[in-house]
C-alpha cells in the first residue's frame, strides 16, 4: 500500500515491530542508531512500505545465510576439507547482499527525491525560456534568440561569465548540468563524500595551517624565550577541461516524444563520471584531477604533511592469515580522534567481500554488519563504507582501503556551466554534441585520510 504522511505513524509502528522481531530473533537488521533514519525515510513523502518490508526481509536471510555457510567455510579451513564448493556460496551470498543494500538505498533515494522541477515549476520565466531555446537548438541548430543573451538574461552576469563559450556552443541548461554533475557523485565514492566546490576562475586555493603553536613549561618568574608560531600554506585544485562527444541519429531528433536533453546529459554524464572516478581515485595532477593514489605516501609513523600515511595490512597482496581484523583496528588509530567521528571506509566490492568474512579474534562476531538504511554497504567496527569501484583490487603492495573523514581530505572542483556544440556536418546521418566541462580535485588535509597497503 502507499503511505503518505497522515498514516505514516502505523505504518512506521508495523515496520519498527518486524524489526524488533528480527532483533530477537537474534539477527538484527538495522542497528538502533538507524531507526530514527528510517522514520526520516517514511517522512519525506508517499513510499511502498509493503516493498520495504519485503526487501528487509529478504536482507536478513541474506545475512543469515551468509552467516551460517561463511562460519561452514571457516570450519573447513580449519579441517582443512574442500573448500571449493563453500568459496563460492559465500561469494555468491556476497553479490547477493550487495544488491539489496544498492536496491534499499535507492528505495530510501525514491522516496526522499523531490519534484526535478520538470514541469517547468521552480524556475523564472527567463529560465523556462532559455530551457525552451535551448531545446529547440538542440534538435534543429536553430534558434530565434540569441542564446548568449538569453543566458545572461536567466542566470545573471556572474554565470555568464564564468565560463568561456567556444565559437558555435551554448550552456546547456540548469538541469542538464545538475543531472550530470549527479551522475559524476552517484559513480564515485569520494566524489560523493568529498568536498564540493565550485568556482568561476581556473583554480582554487584555499590557506590550510601545517603546524601550530606548542606550550611550554617555565619556572616561576621566569620566560621560555619567543614561541614558534604557526606554519600556513596554500592548497591550490586547478580545473581542467574534458570533453565527451555523444551522437545520435538525424531521424531520431525528429521524434517529438524523444527526450534528448535527458538521453544526452545521461550519456554526457556516464562519461564524465567514469574520467572523473578514474582520476579521482589514480589522477596524476598533470592536466587531470589528482586522487587519493596520486600523492607521495609514507609509513604513518613516519607522517609528515603532504604524504599520506599508510598502515600495513600484514601479508603481502592480502590480509594476515591471523587475526587479519587487527590491520583495520590499527587502520581505525592511525587516524586523529578528531576526524573519527564522521570517518569512512572507502574500498571497491571485491576488498569488502573480503572484510566480510573476517571475524574477531575470538571468532564469535563479525566486522562487518549490515546497516542497509544508512546509505553504504554496512559498517566496518563501526564506521560506514563507501563503495568505490575505482579503487584498485587487492594485490601486492596496494593501496585498496582509505579511511577517513574524505569532506575534510578531499575536495572535487567544478568549474561553473557544462557547454555544448552541435556538430551535424562532420558525420553525414547523425549529429554529434560535444560536451565540455572543467574540473579537478585533490587533497586538502593529508591528516584525515589514511591507506592500509597490502604488504608484510
Amino acid at each position: 500500500m502507499k503511505l503518505s504522511r497522515t498514516t505514516f505513524t502505523w505504518a512506521l509502528v508495523s515496520l519498527l515491530f518486524v524489526a524488533a522481531v528480527f532483533a530477537l530473533a537474534g539477527n538484527p537488521i538495522i542497528p538502533p542508531e538507524m531507526f530514527a533514519g528510517l522514520a526520516a525515510v517514511g517522512m519525506a513523502g508517499e513510499m511502498d512500505i509493503k516493498g520495504i518490508q519485503e526487501m528487509l526481509q529478504k536482507h536478513n536471510d541474506a545475512y543469515g545465510e551468509f552467516m551460517r555457510k561463511n562460519d561452514e567455510l571457516l570450519k573447513a579451513k580449519a579441517d582443512g576439507k574442500s573448500l571449493t564448493d563453500l568459496q563460492a556460496t559465500v561469494d555468491k551470498i556476497n553479490a547477493d547482499l550487495t544488491k539489496f543494500n544498492a536496491d534499499l538505498v535507492e528505495m530510501a533515494k525514491k522516496a526522499n527525491r523531490p519534484g526535478t522541477g520538470g514541469d517547468g515549476k521552480g524556475i523564472t520565466p527567463e529560465q523556462a525560456e532559455y530551457k525552451a531555446a535551448v531545446s529547440t537548438f538542440i534538435r534543429t541548430g536553430k534558434s530565434t534568440e540569441d542564446l548568449t543573451a538569453l543566458h545572461r538574461k536567466a542566470y545573471g552576469v556572474k554565470a555568464y561569465n564564468s565560463s568561456s563559450v567556444p565559437d558555435g556552443g551554448i550552456f546547456v541548461t540548469t538541469e542538464m548540468d545538475t543531472a550530470i554533475l549527479e551522475l559524476v557523485r552517484k559513480s564515485s565514492g569520494i566524489a560523493n563524500l568529498a568536498r564540493q566546490v565550485t568556482i568561476g576562475t581556473d583554480m582554487w586555493k584555499k590557506r590550510v595551517k601545517t603546524s601550530g603553536m606548542a606550550a611550554r613549561r617555565i619556572k616561576n618568574g621566569g620566560t621560555g624565550g619567543e614561541s614558534d608560531t604557526p606554519k600556513f600554506g596554500y592548497i591550490e585544485i586547478p580545473v581542467f577541461t574534458a570533453e565527451t562527444e555523444p551522437q545520435v541519429e538525424n531521424e531520431t531528433l525528429d521524434d517529438a516524444d524523444y527526450n534528448i536533453e535527458a538521453d544526452l546529459s545521461m550519456e554526457a554524464g556516464m562519461a564524465f563520471a567514469d574520467l572523473a572516478g578514474t582520476e579521482f581515485v589514480s589522477g596524476t595532477g598533470v592536466q587531470e584531477a589528482r586522487g587519493l593514489l596520486g600523492y607521495s605516501t609514507v609509513a604513518n609513523a613516519s607522517y609528515a604533511w603532504g604524504k599520506i600515511g599508510f598502515v600495513k595490512s600484514g601479508a603481502s597482496g592480502a590480509f594476515a592469515s591471523t587475526a587479519p581484523g587487527d590491520a583495520l583496528i590499527d587502520l581505525q588509530h592511525s587516524l586523529k580522534r578528531q576526524y573519527r567521528s564522521n570517518a569512512a571506509f572507502v574500498t571497491n566490492d571485491s576488498s569488502l567481500a573480503k572484510v566480510r568474512q573476517m571475524k574477531d579474534g575470538s571468532g564469535a562476531y563479525y566486522l562487518w554488519q549490515p546497516d542497509p538504511l544508512s546509505g553504504f554497504s554496512g559498517r566496518i567496527l563501526g564506521n560506514p563504507v563507501e563503495l568505490d569501484d575505482y579503487m584498485p583490487d587487492i594485490a601486492s603492495a596496494s593501496f585498496s582501503i582509505a579511511y577517513g573523514d574524505i569532506a575534510q581530505a578531499y575536495a572535487v572542483v567544478n568549474r561553473t556551466g557544462t557547454v555544448v556544440i552541435r556538430d551535424n556536418v562532420t558525420s553525414k546521418g547523425v549529429t554529434k554534441y560535444n560536451f565540455r566541462r572543467r574540473f579537478g580535485g585533490g587533497v586538502i588535509n593529508f591528516e584525515a585520510v589514511k591507506l592500509m597497503q597490502f604488504s608484510a
